[in-house]
């Protein structure tokens, strides 16, 4: 015997007559006894207390009326139907007596002769076997019954019961499911050849079929719900369930067993000579042959204070769902206590995950499952329980116990403690920290972690709500907090949500290494963590886990020491001095790695810790400063100052990313660092006599396409620092860049000698006017190209000024410049003297002036002198020959020598009217065809405005409904409303009515 689940009462002994059905009505029993008479039992209390409930009593009974003749044969079975105060009772038929009276009130002759019968009180129906026959009837709500329908079974039925809308019939060789609807009869299993069929209905509307000393659980259509069974000691003859218990009535005695698989014993009672096992409001009723007996139930406190002292936590913990509602924090309590001490009890025993799990059942703070594990080390501002201080649950199993029932108090002394220093301490220690121990352990601290880190995280919310409001709870002190102290473990005294999450995360840590998974340990750091800094930090340091160190500092927002890190064992790993596996990962790409979330926090510390790898990943550091939006100003003055020699290229990166982002004052920097790298190589060449204004090495090709595509420099700038015998091409560009283009072009045709780049010059001058939403094609430009190859002969003095005015140089060196710039070899090596260009007099020649202008550069132009020998007359046929149709050709004629010959303008002269010409025809073809158009659309005009409207007998007014006949009439503009226009006028003038008055009202 497990434990007390019943306890066993004799209500009455020594029945004149042998007691063949036995049955509860309230506090009253009934015996059915051999000679067909019926006694009434009631307890001896009943006399004088009449406040007594309606169920049985745990004391003698006294015999209080006998009904002689109640049948004429032995009483079979009796059944109370407590819902319509009916006694149902079987003998030699069926018959119903009215309660409490037991006057008699149907008696169905059908039923004589009838070994079985079921009775369902929802649906008041009652099916009893007779012989081979089934028969059904129904109770019609008074006292009568009718006959529902009879059927025919294939042998005699045993047993007997309702299943939902069928019937499940117990026949000699096996089980079958009558449908009631149709009569059909489906086979479940055969029974057994030794034990009768016995079929229970369970309260779920499931069934339980025995076969020989096995119990099935089979659905209400005979299929079987699961493979457990319930394995009794003998075949048994009648089985009562009474919630979680199932009672067999076995041949020498009565068996218990729970209603749960694996189904245990509970209890066994010995008892001789039973002849019923009934079922009772409150108990169990078993009737000998001449003494009844009473299974009264143990309190469900009591039995689970018997369950836990000897160790079946299981079924206490079943019994414990039991207890009634109102008692749910009692239960709850009561649950948390079995949990724990079967934690410990199997925690004990090495099932260690099992006992995890019931630690997680318990709700048991996790300190007191960490004081199990003292090798971890945890946060000194926590009280740890020391591990022998147990829950101690006794006392409130013994005030359950005696709230709940009778039993001693001797219950409770005899309960086993599971303390943790049962075993000798060294082999306990070590079997705490062993593998499987940990592992246990962390999976309880994972399924755990969850709801303490959002508790945790809720917390810090709402501190931070009520400093911004300025409040605060109690004595916080926000510098206390986790992340103003940069995770260093100190947690607020009063934040006990935080203070267990770093409690659990602390822990969590710890196992994870000791069980090596340094990887679960990484990813456990990179997300929300309570970790406390200065443990963690001196464990991973220890076991030299750097990866989770950095994942450590960087969740504390410790990048200092983070990157101070990184940078150690980069240095390390350059060197060779560690050969250690952990050292030789770490590279300096992981600085810029880390650094890259910092741009928009901590701008400042980026730019100091990415200079110490800006030289050996150049690329990858400016990529980063690239991707991080930090300021291209604050990068620029910071690789001045600390990295001038990269500056450069960060600016190239920037402008090559996007050169609208980038500020003038950042592409004037650009541009300043381009000439100094040019002008340094020019002074160097100089020095060794090598210079050569023609060459182009990689530096002068990139300061030329700077200043060619970059347009947020400043001109004047640069051009005073440009020496005055050298970069005339880099000049060329700068004055364009002023809108100096005559300038420009002088430098490019007479000391460069390049047409070429000359007519590429008055190119970009075009299509940059031409492309503008506002301008308009131009060709001055190439006008100005054309006075300067028809006009050179003018004074340089008036050049001169000009340079002068635009600041380049001082008037001192104007002489020597002009000798420089105004002197060059004639082509095939004939020398000869090149002077200044004099501007025509509509020329604006300020320093605004533009090539935009409305009205041509030449107009009002001097005469020139003819015959002039220094005319490039060739350069100007190629110019006109090339750019016929971008030069107006009466401003080019007029400024042409007279001497030019007609032939040598043929390349000019014959696209030019070839190209008028056909923009004539061209437009007189578009004229035509607009007045072709126009002429088209009058006629469809005209046909729109042609209407025909047909009027008849009987053609209406939409107005007045009445006929037009021959009266003026009107069409509306669809061409088929008729209207009277007498009507029409009424409606118009009713209109104009409507519309004064409405605006009036406004």
């Amino acid at each position: 015997m497990v434990h007390n689940a019943y306890d066993s009462f004799q209500l009455l002994k020594d029945c004149p007559a042998r007691i063949d059905a036995v049955e509860s009505y309230g506090s009253k029993l009934f015996a059915g006894c051999y000679d067909g008479s019926l006694r009434i039992y009631s307890p001896e209390s009943s006399a004088s207390d009449r406040s007594l409930p309606s169920e049985l009593h745990q004391q003698s009974y006294v015999l209080e009326t006998t009904v002689a003749g109640f049948s004429k044969k032995p009483i079979v079975a009796m059944e109370v139907l407590a819902s319509r105060e009916l006694l149902l009772s079987l003998s030699e038929s069926i018959a119903f007596h009215g309660l409490p009276n037991l006057e008699t009130v149907a008696v169905i002759t059908k039923a004589k002769g009838a070994n079985a019968y079921s009775w369902d009180d929802r649906r008041g129906f009652l099916c009893f076997a007779r012989q081979k026959r089934v028969c059904v009837f129904k109770h019609d709500g008074g006292g009568g019954f009718v006959e529902v329908r009879d059927y025919g079974v294939p042998d005699t039925v045993k047993s007997i019961s309702w299943c939902g809308e069928n019937i499940c019939l117990g026949v000699r060789k096996e089980y079958v499911i009558l449908n009631t609807a149709n009569g059909t009869l489906s086979e479940v299993f055969p029974s057994g050849r030794v034990a009768p069929p016995l079929v229970i209905s369970l309260p779920s509307g499931e069934l339980l079929l025995g076969k020989e000393n096995i119990g099935v659980f089979v659905d209400q259509n005979g299929k079987l719900l699961q493979t457990e069974r319930i394995c009794w000691s003998e075949s048994p003859t009648a089985i009562v369930i009474q919630n979680p218990y199932a009672i067999a009535l076995l041949p020498r005695r009565v068996e218990v067993r729970l209603l749960r698989s694996p189904y245990p014993l509970i209890q066994t009672i010995v008892l001789q000579n039973i002849r019923r096992l009934v079922k009772s409001n409150n108990a169990v009723i078993v009737g000998l042959d001449n003494s009844v007996h009473v299974l009264f139930p143990v309190s469900i406190g009591a039995q689970i204070v018997q369950l836990t002292a000897s160790g079946n936590f299981e079924e206490a913990l079943a019994l414990c769902k039991l207890l009634p509602p109102e008692e749910s924090s009692l239960r709850a309590a009561k649950e948390s206590s079995i949990h724990t001490r079967f934690a410990h009890y199997l925690f004990e025993n090495g099932s260690y995950e099992e006992a995890m799990e019931h630690f997680l059942a318990s709700q048991v703070d996790i300190t007191h499952v960490l004081s199990m594990y003292p090798s971890i080390i945890l946060p000194k501002t926590t009280i740890i329980p020391q591990p022998d201080k147990m829950v101690d649950i006794s006392g409130d199993e013994a005030s359950l116990s005696r709230g709940s029932s009778g039993m001693s108090d001797d219950m409770d002394s005899s309960s086993p403690r599971y303390y943790l220093e049962s075993e000798d301490n060294a082999d306990l220690e070590s079997k705490k920290m062993s593998h499987n121990t940990l592992m246990a352990l962390i999976k309880y601290l994972q399924k755990k972690r969850p709801g303490i880190i959002e508790k945790a995280t809720s917390e810090g919310t709402e501190e931070v709500i009520s400093d911004a409001v300025g409040k605060t709870y109690g004595a916080y002190d926000s510098s206390k907090s986790k992340k103003s102290n940069k995770g260093r473990g100190t947690i607020p005294l009063n934040s006990g949500a935080r203070e267990m999450a770093a409690i659990l995360d602390t822990a969590l840590l710890q196992a994870l290494l000791h069980t090596g998974q340094s990887g679960a340990a990484t990813e456990l750091l990179k997300g929300v963590n309570y970790c406390d800094v200065k443990i963690c930090e001196e464990i991973l340091m220890k076991s030299k886990n750097y990866s989770a160190l950095l994942e450590l500092f960087k969740s504390n927002s410790m990048h200092h020491e983070a990157l101070k890190l990184l940078t150690q064992l980069s240095e390390e790993t350059k060197s060779n001095q560690s050969q250690t596996e952990a050292t030789q990962i770490f590279s300096p790409e992981l600085i810029i790695e880390y650094l890259k979330p910092l741009c928009r926090t901590d701008p400042m510390l980026v730019l100091e810790y990415s200079m110490l790898v800006l030289e050996s990943c150049p690329t990858q550091t400016i990529d980063l400063f690239l991707s991080g939006n930090i300021s291209a100003d604050l990068v620029n003055s910071y690789l001045k100052q600390h990295a001038p020699n990269m500056q450069g290229r960060y600016l190239e990166l920037m402008m090559a990313m996007n050169e609208t982002a980038v500020s003038g004052n950042l592409q004037n920097e650009m541009v300043q660092i381009y000439l100094s790298e040019v002008l340094d190589l020019h002074s160097a060449k100089t020095a060794q006599q090598k210079w050569d204004d023609k060459d182009h090495p990689p530096e002068r090709k990139k300061l030329l396409s700077a200043l060619e595509s970059i347009s947020g420099y400043s001109p004047q700038t640069l051009l005073k620092r440009l020496p005055r015998d050298a970069l005339y091409e880099e000049r060329a560009v700068i004055l364009g860049k002023m809108n100096q283009h005559e300038l420009a072009l002088s430098i490019y045709v007479h000391k460069l000698h390049a047409p070429d780049l000359a007519l590429a010059y008055c190119d970009r001058i075009y299509e940059s006017v031409s492309y503008l939403p506002s301008g308009k094609p131009s060709s001055n430009i190439y006008l100005t190209l054309l006075q300067i190859y028809l006009n050179p002969k003018k004074s340089a003095k008036d050049f001169a000024k000009r340079i002068v005015a635009l600041g380049s140089f001082e008037s001192s060196d104007t002489t020597k410049m002009m000798e420089s710039v105004l002197s060059s070899k004639a082509k095939g090596g004939r020398s000869k003297k090149i002077v200044a260009i004099d501007s025509a007099e509509d020329i604006r020649a300020g320093l605004n002036s533009s090539t935009d202008s409305g009205r041509s550069d030449v107009d009002a132009e001097e005469p020139m002198e003819e015959g002039n020998s220094t005319v490039m007359i060739s350069e100007v046929l190629d110019l006109l020959s090339q750019r016929w149709e971008r030069i107006n050709g009466a401003q080019a004629l007029k400024l042409l020598p007279r001497e030019t010959k007609l032939q040598n303008l043929l390349p000019f002269l014959a696209p030019l009217l070839r190209n008028s010409s056909e923009a004539h025809r061209n437009f007189s073809v578009i004229k035509s065809l607009r007045q072709s158009e126009s002429l088209q659309v009058k006629e469809e005009l005209y046909k729109h405005r042609k209407g025909v409207a047909k009027v008849t007998s009987e053609s209406m007014c939409s107005l007045c409904n009445k006929k037009i006949g021959t009266s003026v009439f009107a069409v509306y503009p669809n061409g088929k409303t008729l209207v009277h226009f007498v009507c029409f006028k009424d409606s118009q003038g009713m209109k104009a009515v409507s519309k004064t008055s409405h605006g009036r009202r406004r």
